[in-house]
């Protein structure tokens, strides 16, 4: 085998397949001794490798044996024995890198053997798979292996409750989304008392389908949201005034970018529609945004092929794999312009509660790992961000697919009539066809065409999604014609009917290149699984979204001058190159984008760790008696420090203007006078008020009792930390939003925003003990104190849905000011005529 993998790798990895060779050889070595084992004792390993582990060996020492149990176990229970490239596989996949294996070469068997020695270590391991099917599919076919080997298997999927979730992750291996996950992590970081969370420490995660989870969905973070409350007319308003536009008259049109402007014309327009002097004074900032999001609602997002309109609602079409994406909403008001020019019910702006990256979730990992059947195009991502490599695992038969040289027509019309005639030309052979389309609309207008011509066939798209196992499990039958968009069954392999090799195998038929290399060798894997025959071709046309970008001029005027006509097809490796070149360009692009997204994200990250530490440190402490002590002293310093400036000298002081601060905040009246601060030094007057401080604490303590003085502490500090935490998510997103402008005055987009950042981060944290500080020192507290979320969870990008209601707690008591005090909600008037009244 040695030379089938280097022949596939290259020579470059002689060092790593030897190594590789060899631990295949040590697990075939096993295998006679396994077979003698009863079911019995093959299952009583895993007692022995939890063991043996717990007493120093390392899961490298156990990888053969563990390795040939899972062998032998999946021989005996699934009637499936791992072929040695799939143990070739199962070796990457422990090691923490990603591999790239051909569609039908088995990834889900492949991943049970490094999930099984993974999970000797008792800390859990997470196979995320891109859709609900595929968990609910795979935890029950390999959960058969698990369960047998003596391992515990749980299912991660909405609708859960807490405590099922809870149960589902205390098992050694756990089958979830990538969307499930990442949420359940955020989530916890929410909870108001640590018996509501979830997940244990994220240790290590199988990662399928990686290419299109930690790549292509690496731009769009997860957000859990909360509703603003806000008015949408300005959505219709602006709406209202967009449709009387004419495009390059009143707006121009970038198709690269999707930028849309108004012109000079447009302008004029606006000012006169709205009664206004000048659309871009200040004060009409809200108006020109919303007029903007409703240009590109209106020419840059279209129905069918970004999103579908569904049951009243825009639902998002994921423009990689052409699944519908509920619950998932665009940001910045584009949602609610498409609302409104779909003149649909426009839902409120949100806030963002919580926030994370797919890139920086799944870092968390102690280890990390995947498996695809295309990554290499994208290795050096999965290196840079992810610290995996990619190998590529030979097929245990070599591939017998073959794969067409493109045609390429000039006009659009002409492209889709021949695909139309090639269909019905193999169709009349019984060959089944699989025709790939990049997005719904595509998909509709081939189905049209086919019913013209009463050709039977499938259609899976967005629309479909539910039928999608049942049609692709019927895809490879003779005589079946399916048109799918790009999610095309990821995952689930197209079996060949009887009689259909002889036919030639499934011959996919793709109706235009996709931005990534990636998907176009997505589609083309559909056909020619484990030494199957098959076929794959592209139809491309001048007009396609691809050529149409990046296809220039001078490309054009080349083919004209061959004397191409519109019907006649055009295989030429000069155009395949501009093809590939033009996909490269893309792919770079993206890589680009998700690399910067990264960088900004950092920062947050960074934040995001010191804030959930801090929060997580509150809900594991008893007492918390000596993290608020210190604020109150960060407090006193700062606020010594701000009316003592070190550039003044003492006679300028504004000793009056500390009293009175100090007064609505750690102090009450009385505690100190001018006299008793006059003539000290800022050290002094600090050490002088931390006495009076205390004291005013202890005396709180004492008279509301240490127990209550605890809890009280608790409520306090995670009201503070979520609420200042939730503002700050806001602002930065806002200083993110307008950072780029930096750029014009020669400044570092990025630097000057870690810095504005960081100092912003600075204050928030600032913020917070000074709030926690002036509610212990000067709420008092009613019968009814509990820990509450500082905002409704209502919604959340990637396919969030509500959250679930959240338990009765039992009943405590909170905060109450002093009827003469300062009202704590900062309106600056007394208690007892404000909220006291």
């Amino acid at each position: 085998m040695i030379g089938l993998i280097k022949k596939v790798i290259g020579d470059t990895d002689d060092k790593k397949l030897k190594k590789l060779q060899k631990i295949v050889d040590s697990v075939n070595d096993l295998g006679d001794d396994m077979k003698a084992l009863s079911d019995h004792q093959l299952a009583e390993r895993t007692e022995n490798f939890k063991s043996r582990y717990e007493g120093g060996e390392s899961l490298d020492d156990l990888l053969p044996e563990a390795f040939a149990v899972v062998r032998e176990g999946a021989d005996r229970v699934l009637g499936m024995r791992p072929f040695d490239v799939q143990v070739v596989g199962g070796v990457v996949l422990h090691r923490g890198d990603t591999a790239e294996m051909k569609t039908g070469e088995g990834k889900t068997l492949v991943a049970t053997m490094p999930v099984y020695l993974n999970a000797i270590t008792g800390k859990g391991v997470h196979v995320v798979t891109v859709n609900d099917y595929l968990a609910r599919r795979d935890s029950e076919q390999m959960g058969e292996l698990y369960r047998f080997l003596g391992l515990t298997v749980g299912l991660n999927e909405k609708g859960l409750t807490k405590d099922e979730k809870r149960e589902a992750y205390k098992c050694d291996v756990v089958y979830g989304t990538n969307n499930e996950f990442g949420f359940d992590y955020l989530r916890d970081n929410m909870v108001l008392y640590k018996d509501q969370m979830v997940q244990r420490s994220l240790h290590y995660a199988v990662v399928d389908e990686v290419d299109s989870i930690l790549v292509d969905e690496a731009r769009t973070p997860l957000i859990i949201s909360g509703s603003v409350e806000q008015s949408t007319d300005l959505y219709v308003k602006a709406d209202g005034f967009v449709r009387m536009l004419r495009e390059e008259e009143d707006f121009t049109y970038e198709e690269k970018s999707k930028n849309v402007r108004l012109t000079e014309e447009g302008v004029n327009k606006a000012e006169n529609y709205f009664g206004l002097d000048n659309l871009f004074d200040s004060g009409n900032v809200q108006l020109t945004h919303h007029i903007n999001q409703s240009l590109k609602a209106h020419r840059a997002m279209n129905r069918d092929e970004d999103y579908v309109v569904e049951e009243g609602e825009v639902v998002i079409v994921d423009s990689f794999t052409g699944r519908l994406m509920k619950g998932r909403r665009y940001g910045d008001g584009l949602h609610q312009a498409i609302e409104a020019k779909e003149s649909l019910a426009i839902q409120k702006e949100s806030m963002t509660l919580a926030s994370i990256t797919f890139q920086n979730y799944f870092r968390m990992y102690q280890k990390l790992s995947g498996m695809t059947g295309t990554a290499k195009t994208e290795e050096e991502e999965f290196q840079n961000i992810y610290n995996m490599n990619v190998i590529s695992v030979p097929t245990n038969v070599p591939i017998q697919r073959q794969d067409q040289s493109d045609l390429i027509y000039r006009k659009m019309e002409f492209k889709f009539k021949a695909v139309a005639e090639r269909v019905e030309e193999i169709h009349k052979t019984g060959q089944p066809i699989l025709v790939g389309t990049a997005n719904v609309d595509t998909s509709e207008l081939v189905s049209k065409m086919l019913k013209k011509r009463k050709i039977e066939h499938n259609v899976l798209n967005a629309k479909n999604h539910a039928n999608e196992a049942k049609i692709i499990t019927k895809a490879g039958e003779k005589g079946a014609v399916t048109i799918a968009t790009n999610m095309a069954g990821r995952g689930t392999d197209i079996k060949l009917g009887e009689g259909v090799p002889e036919l030639g195998g499934l011959f996919v038929l793709g109706t235009e290149r996709n931005e990534s290399r990636r998907i176009d060798n997505q589609l083309r894997g559909r056909s020619g699984r484990q030494g199957d025959p098959g076929m794959s071709q592209f139809y491309l046309s001048m007009e396609d979204t691809l050529m149409r970008r990046f296809a220039n001029e001078q490309m054009q005027s080349t083919l004209e001058k061959m004397g191409m006509e519109d019907d006649e097809p055009l295989e030429s490796k000069v155009v395949t190159r501009i093809v590939e070149y033009s996909q490269k360009r893309v792919e770079g692009h993206n890589f680009d984008a998700r690399k910067q997204i990264l960088q900004y994200d950092d920062v947050m990250r960074e934040q995001r760790d010191i804030i959930y530490k801090q929060r997580m440190d509150v809900l594991e402490s008893d007492n918390l008696e000596e993290v608020v002590s210190g604020m109150m002293q960060s407090v006193l310093e700062r606020t010594v420090a701000q009316f003592t400036p070190e550039n003044e000298v003492p006679e300028d002081w504004d000793i009056d203007g500390l009293i009175a601060e100090l007064n609505n905040s750690v102090l009450y009246r009385g505690d100190v006078t001018v006299n008793d601060l006059y003539g000290k030094e800022p050290e002094e007057i600090v050490e002088l008020l931390e006495g009076k401080v205390k004291a005013n604490y202890k005396a709180k303590e004492a008279e509301i009792g240490e127990e209550k003085m605890r809890e009280f502490e608790k409520v306090i500090m995670l009201r503070a930390v979520d609420r200042k935490w939730m503002n700050h998510i806001d602002q930065m997103e806002q200083l993110r939003q307008g950072i780029h402008l930096r750029a014009y005055a020669q400044n570092d987009p990025l630097r000057e925003y870690r810095q504005e950042g960081y100092n912003m981060f600075e204050i928030m944290v600032s913020d917070i003990e000074e709030e926690v500080t002036r509610y212990v020192m000067k709420a008092r507290i009613r019968n009814n104190m509990q820990r509450e979320q500082v905002a409704e969870q209502q919604q959340a990008t990637h396919g969030e849905q509500k959250q679930e209601q959240k338990k009765k707690q039992p009943i405590k008591k909170t905060p109450e000011a002093g009827r003469n005090e300062p009202c704590p909600c900062g309106s600056g008037k007394k208690y007892k005529h404000c909220h006291g009244a």
